[in-house]
C-alpha cells in the first residue's frame, strides 16, 4: 500500500510539472501498471494458476503452474484504494485536478479508514480539496452524521446480519435444490447484500460527517429501478461511475457507433464483475450486467425511456409491471453472483424450473419480519425523494422511530461481529 501511494504522489508531480507529452505519458503507464500489477499478484494470480493447472491437467500434462502457487492473502480493500489511485493519476493527468502538494495529505486522502476497506470510491477532485482545507464542525453536521451512522448499523445488525442466517445455509447446501427454498435464498440475498454494503457505506458516510467530512452518497434506492441503466444510476455509484469515467469513455463509449458502444459496455461490466472476485461466476455475473445494458440500450435507442426519471412518463399498472419485471432480472443476476460454483448455479436454475414446491413458510415471514421496516423506510425516501426524509421530521417523530429502530436492533439484532460482504473484494 505505502510502496503504492508513493509511486503515485511522485508520479502525479511529475505529470503535473512536465508539458511534455511522452514524459506524461511514462509517468501515467508507470503508475498505472504499479497499481494494476500490486492489484493483480495478490488478488488474481491464484485465479490464474488454478485455471491454467487445471486446463493442463485436463490433458494429462504436468502443471508448470502447481510449482508457483502461493498461499496469498488479499489485502483489506486492495480494489477498492487501487481505483481511488488510479482515479487520481488519471484526473491529474487530464489535468482535471492539482497533485497534492503535501506528501501526507494524499496519505490521507487514500487511507482516510471509513472508506479504506470497503468504499465508497472517493475522487481526488471532491475529497483532496476537504483534507486540504480547514474543516468547520458544527452540531447539525454531526447530528446528521450520527443518524446516517445508526441507520447503516441499523441495516447491518437487524436487516442483513438476520437475512444472512437464511441465506448461507441455502447456499452451502451442495444439492439437491428445492426451487422455493432457491427463491428465499434468492430474495434474502438481494436484500442482505444491499443492506449489508448500504449499512456499510453509510456508517463510512456518518463517520465523516462527524469528523467534518463529506463522502459521497453510494446507494439511492436501486431497487426502484426500471431498468439496467438506472439501476447502475443507484446501485454502488462509486464504481458505476467510476466504470463509466476511466473505462467506458475511454473505450470510446457511444462516440465510435453502436457496434463499439455494445463492445464497449461488455467489456466494461466484464471487467467490473471481475473487480468484485476472482471467479468464474464473478465474470458471468459481469456478462449477465452487460448483456442486459446492451439489451436495454438496443430497445430504447429511438425512445427517451432510458433516464432515472421515467416513473413520471407511465401510469401505475406500466410501472409496477416494469418494476416487477425487472427486479425478478436483478434477483436471478445475484444468483450468478452468490453461487459458489457454476454447477451450483445450473443446479438451482434447474431447481427454479423444474422442482418448484411452496414450502417453509416459517422461514417467509421471517424474511419479511426483518426486511419489511426497511423496506417501510425505503418506500418513504422514493416517494419523498429524499434519503434523509426521517432526519427532517419533527423531534417527536424522530424519537419514536429512532426508538423504534433501536428495540428492533437491540431485541433482535445479530450482536457478534459479522465481516461485511464486501470486504472480501
Amino acid at each position: 500500500m505505502f510502496f503504492s501511494i508513493t509511486t503515485d504522489y511522485f508520479c502525479a508531480r511529475r505529470i503535473d510539472g512536465s508539458e511534455d507529452p511522452k514524459t506524461r505519458r511514462f509517468f501515467l503507464v508507470l503508475s498505472i501498471t504499479v497499481n494494476l500489477l500490486i492489484l493483480g499478484f495478490f488478488k488474481y494470480s491464484h485465479f490464474f494458476y488454478s485455471n491454467i493447472d487445471d486446463f493442463l491437467r485436463r490433458l494429462h500434462l504436468t502443471s508448470a503452474a502447481s510449482f508457483f502457487h502461493l498461499n496469498i492473502i488479499l489485502p483489506l480493500g486492495i480494489s477498492f484504494y487501487t481505483f481511488e489511485a488510479i482515479s487520481y493519476i488519471m484526473d491529474v493527468y487530464r489535468r482535471q485536478v492539482k497533485p497534492a502538494k503535501n506528501y501526507w495529505d494524499y496519505l490521507l486522502f487514500i487511507l482516510y479508514f471509513p472508506h479504506l476497506v470497503a468504499g465508497p470510491i472517493m475522487r481526488a477532485k471532491s475529497f483532496l480539496p476537504q483534507i486540504v482545507n480547514p474543516r468547520a464542525i458544527n452540531l447539525d453536521q454531526f447530528y446528521e452524521g450520527c443518524f446516517i451512522f445508526f441507520w447503516g448499523l441499523f441495516e447491518k445488525m437487524y436487516v442483513a446480519d438476520n437475512v444472512a442466517r437464511i441465506v448461507n445455509p441455502i447456499f452451502a447446501k451442495e444439492g439437491p435444490y428445492e426451487g422455493s427454498m432457491v427463491l428465499l435464498g434468492l430474495y434474502a440475498f438481494t436484500f442482505q447484500i444491499l443492506c449489508d454494503f448500504d449499512g456499510y457505506s453509510n456508517m463510512a458516510r456518518g463517520l465523516g460527517k462527524c469528523m467534518g467530512f463529506d463522502i459521497t452518497i453510494n446507494f439511492n434506492l436501486p431497487y426502484f429501478a426500471l431498468n439496467p441503466r438506472e439501476f447502475w444510476q443507484r446501485w454502488h455509484i462509486s464504481l458505476s461511475t467510476w466504470l463509466r469515467d476511466y473505462l467506458y469513455i475511454p473505450l470510446g463509449g457511444n462516440r465510435r457507433g453502436e457496434a463499439n458502444m455494445y463492445g464497449a459496455l461488455l467489456l466494461t461490466m466484464l471487467l467490473g464483475g471481475l473487480w468484485h472476485g476472482a471467479a468464474w461466476t464473478f465474470v458471468l455475473w459481469g456478462l449477465y450486467q452487460g448483456a442486459l445494458l446492451i439489451v436495454h440500450r438496443a430497445w430504447t435507442r429511438n425512445s427517451d425511456l432510458s433516464g432515472i426519471d421515467t416513473v413520471v412518463k407511465m401510469n401505475v399498472s406500466t410501472y409496477l409491471l416494469r418494476w416487477i419485471v425487472f427486479f425478478h432480472l436483478i434477483v436471478l443476476g445475484w444468483l450468478l453472483f452468490r453461487a459458489q460454483s457454476l454447477h451450483q448455479i445450473v443446479d438451482m436454475m434447474h431447481a427454479l424450473l423444474f422442482n418448484f414446491k411452496p414450502q417453509a413458510i416459517s422461514l417467509w415471514l421471517n424474511l419479511l419480519g426483518f426486511i419489511l421496516p426497511f423496506l417501510l423506510v425505503q418506500i418513504w425516501q422514493f416517494k419523498s425523494n429524499d434519503l434523509m426524509v426521517i432526519y427532517k421530521q419533527h423531534w417527536l417523530i424522530k424519537t419514536l422511530l429512532y426508538s423504534f429502530m433501536a428495540y428492533l436492533w437491540l431485541g433482535w439484532g445479530v450482536m457478534n461481529a459479522q465481516e461485511f460482504i464486501y470486504f472480501q473484494f
